[in-house]
């Protein structure tokens, strides 16, 4: 092989020049010495002029040709091309018919007998690039919407299990670095108690092409515990079977709680309701009553002439006025229960209350050779509305004295527990206990009594209960007869 035979001829290289020049693409020169710029025709046809149309000078291509915006970037390739290589950039120029439109230059330097020449090649590539920001400005808008919901994409390879995130998929995860994760890695982030139905979901949809959406529990790479939703979807080929498992993941702490307050309020409010409900029963039947019997009694009286009838008739009385007045007090003490929910809150200590009422109840805890042990290292102080925890110390420390078994000494356990941010105050004894079977949801009724003591009213467990919801707490029984009772007071 002849060393000439890459070499063009001159009618070669001109015959190549007239094709340039037909297929969009424009070649230009520049000598730095002279400053003489030269463009050939297709320089011309690709910006949609002919030659003579515009003036061929290098001050008019940068001062009028070229985007302001791109100079830069130009002047960077041209005049400081890298060893060895062809610097490309990416500039707009104006076409006669079209504005800016984005061309691709290529650049070379050459030293000639002349002094050096900067050339290059243009090629218009503007459908190219407009595709090319069209795709970047969706891709931005989605991670954008994705960012905005706290979305992120996930895929799995159903034969080779290999998981892929997309950057938000990371960003929910809280891991900064973006590691390769598997899927066992992935689903260790879900709290236990969602473990098996994450993993379940999984191994069914891709083995039964059965798609999920489910809302579970889980513990970011910063250890912080939000609600997520996940929602895969099965991929299937031709034959029916799952080849890819694809889904979305979504951050929906803020919802989910908003939704467990708002489903906490309508209970409270549907609680609340109800305590209406009874206590206009207790307003239309005890006072109606009570109003039924003084008028009779009254009435008796009246017609009455003997002195000892009279006398047996206003003693009646008086025990009707005494219950009536009673009843009022009880009626009186639930408004205030109620009006006094915007008092302040208080830090306050748990022992501090319990001594302040244990020193009130002092004659009947000796007389009842009650055992009482406390410990609330667990959770030692609350804010709360003081009057409130000590009426419910005092109320439930009453009960456990009041309903001692008659063949035992009271043993009396107080504690407090911390769950979370919630804090519960917990009362056990080894009392006479309640048949919860036939008066579970009696007890906390008002005027409602299950033992034959003289001195029970029925009131002070209907009570605690409407100061405890009044702040948005709970209070749940458990109790077996014969064996004792313990009430769990979620106070906030």
């Amino acid at each position: 092989m002849s060393s000439e035979e890459h070499k063009f001829s001159g009618e070669s290289i001109a015959h190549i020049a007239r094709i340039i020049d037909h297929i969009n693409l424009g070649i230009w020169e520049y000598n730095t010495d002279t400053r003489q710029a030269k463009w050939s025709v297709g320089f011309y046809a690709a910006l949609g002029y002919t030659p003579g149309e515009i003036e061929c000078s290098y001050n008019y291509f940068f001062e009028y040709l070229l985007y302001y915006h791109d100079r830069q970037a130009f002047l960077k390739a041209t005049y400081h091309p890298r060893h060895g290589g062809s610097p490309v950039v990416q500039i707009r120029l104006l076409t006669k018919q079209s504005g800016y439109l984005w061309f691709e230059s290529t650049t070379q330097k050459h030293d000639t007998s002349d002094g050096p020449v900067i050339y290059g090649v243009i090629t218009n590539i503007n459908s190219l690039k407009i595709s090319e920001i069209r795709a970047a400005e969706s891709d931005f808008k989605n991670a954008e919407i994705g960012r905005i919901a706290k979305l992120g994409s996930w895929e799995i390879d159903a034969a080779t299990m290999e998981l892929s995130f997309s950057k938000e998929m990371y960003e929910i995860f809280e891991l900064n670095d973006h590691p390769k994760l598997s899927v066992e890695e992935a689903i260790r982030f879900f709290e236990p108690q969602y473990l098996t139905l994450i993993t379940d979901s999984i191994d069914k949809a891709i083995k039964f092409c059965k798609p999920y959406d489910v809302e579970l529990q889980f513990r970011t790479a910063k250890n912080n515990v939000i609600w997520v939703r996940s929602k895969g979807v099965p991929i299937l080929n031709a034959h029916g079977k799952c080849i890819t498992l694809r889904g979305v993941f979504q951050d929906i702490d803020s919802i989910k709680k908003k939704g467990i307050t708002l489903q906490s309020s309508i209970n409270l409010l549907d609680d609340q309701n109800k305590r209406l409900q009874n206590f206009a029963y207790i307003v239309s039947h005890n006072l109606r009553s009570h109003a039924g019997n003084l008028k009779f009694m009254v009435n008796l009286f009246e017609e009455s002439q003997l002195k000892d009838d009279r006398t047996e008739i206003f003693s009646h009385i008086k025990t009707i006025s005494e219950s009536l007045s009673a009843t009022m007090g009880h009626l009186d003490e639930i408004v205030r229960i109620q009006s006094e929910i915007s008092k302040e809150r208080k830090l306050i200590g748990f022992e501090t209350i319990f001594n302040n009422v244990a020193s009130a109840l002092h004659t009947n805890i000796l007389n009842s050779d009650a055992k009482i042990k406390t410990d609330f290292s667990d959770c030692p102080q609350i804010d709360y509305i003081p009057a409130y925890l000590e009426s419910i110390f005092q109320n439930l420390l009453t009960n456990a004295i009041k309903y001692k078994h008659p063949d035992r000494a009271p043993v009396i356990n107080i504690h407090t527990q911390r769950v979370g941010n919630e804090i519960y105050l917990v009362f056990e004894d080894n009392g006479i206990g309640i048949d919860m079977q036939r008066y579970g949801d009696q007890v906390f009724g008002m005027y409602k009594t299950f033992h034959h003591n003289n001195d029970s009213k029925g009131i002070g467990l209907f009570m605690t209960r409407n100061q405890v919801e009044a702040l948005g707490g709970s209070i749940q029984i458990d109790s077996a007869v014969n064996i004792g009772t313990k009430f769990t007071v979620k106070l906030v």
